[in-house]
């Protein structure tokens, strides 16, 4: 049997420890929803009691809805099984890695006792490692950072735990993540919406992102021997628009 690595045995302790930090942890008893459009009373009430396990689709109804009047309170009810059906993959599968994001977003959990979200900030932090790292991590990390900067409100602090990891898994997960958001980054759009932000501060994010992948990407994407082609997309960041256009290995969806 293969042993865990350091980093999914840190995930493995993140994971527990929210689950001792946030145990006992309801929903607000004024909060509620829509019975036609969000689900059933006993459903709520499941949520405002604490400990009793919930179903995927309750789940995913709960970290979905925009619109509760104590996010903060849903969401250190529904952050252990969250967290690690964000882990699993299960909700990829459930099609809500966005929503979860904005989960974390609207429970202001930066704000939250110390106990509280240095629990939560460690969980993000070992999952990103383990994104970067681990040859069977279940989520793309493409997917896993726009959780975690939807999360967080920032990018840089991730950016720069991928340019310490310079691995090969970290450098192919580059690789992956610039095949998927090349499209965007060569029309200067980001290339995920981040909807507590405001289109102005989406911008710097670009800026950002597109900065760090020409400081950091094109050595790595060659030395792991990344299709040529990707490569040479990716060193068009650096060129002019008008430019761009003109460049006969610029993607056919972008013209």
């Amino acid at each position: 049997m293969t042993q865990p690595t350091p980093a999914r045995r840190r995930l493995d302790a993140a994971l527990a420890r929210l689950a001792t930090t946030f145990r006992g942890m309801a929903a607000h008893p004024d909060d509620d929803n829509c019975e036609c459009h969000w689900g059933s009373a006993e459903e709520l009430a499941l949520l405002k009691t604490p400990d009793v396990e919930l179903s995927p689709d309750l789940l995913r109804r709960a970290y979905w809805a925009g619109d509760w009047e104590f996010p903060a309170a849903m969401l250190r009810r529904i952050l252990p099984p969250l967290a690690s059906a964000l882990v699993s993959g299960e909700v990829v599968r459930l099609g809500g890695m966005d929503e979860a994001g904005r989960a974390f977003a609207r429970g202001r959990w930066q704000q939250w006792p110390t106990e509280q979200s240095t629990a939560v900030r460690e969980f993000l932090d070992a999952w990103w490692v383990v994104t970067l790292t681990d040859e069977d991590a279940e989520v793309p990390a493409y997917e896993v950072l726009a959780v975690l900067v939807e999360a967080s409100g920032a990018l840089g602090r991730w950016l720069d735990a991928w340019a310490t990891a310079t691995g090969p898994v970290a450098s192919r997960r580059l690789a992956e993540a610039f095949d998927e958001w090349q499209y965007d980054l060569l029309c200067d759009d980001p290339p995920w919406r981040t909807w507590e932000l405001t289109d102005d501060e989406e911008e710097v994010l670009r800026v950002e992102l597109t900065a760090w992948l020409l400081r950091h990407a094109p050595d790595r994407l060659r030395m792991i021997g990344a299709d040529s082609t990707l490569v040479h997309r990716l060193g068009l960041l650096g060129v002019a628009v008008p430019d761009r256009w003109d460049d006969p290995l610029m993607p056919s969806l972008v013209l």
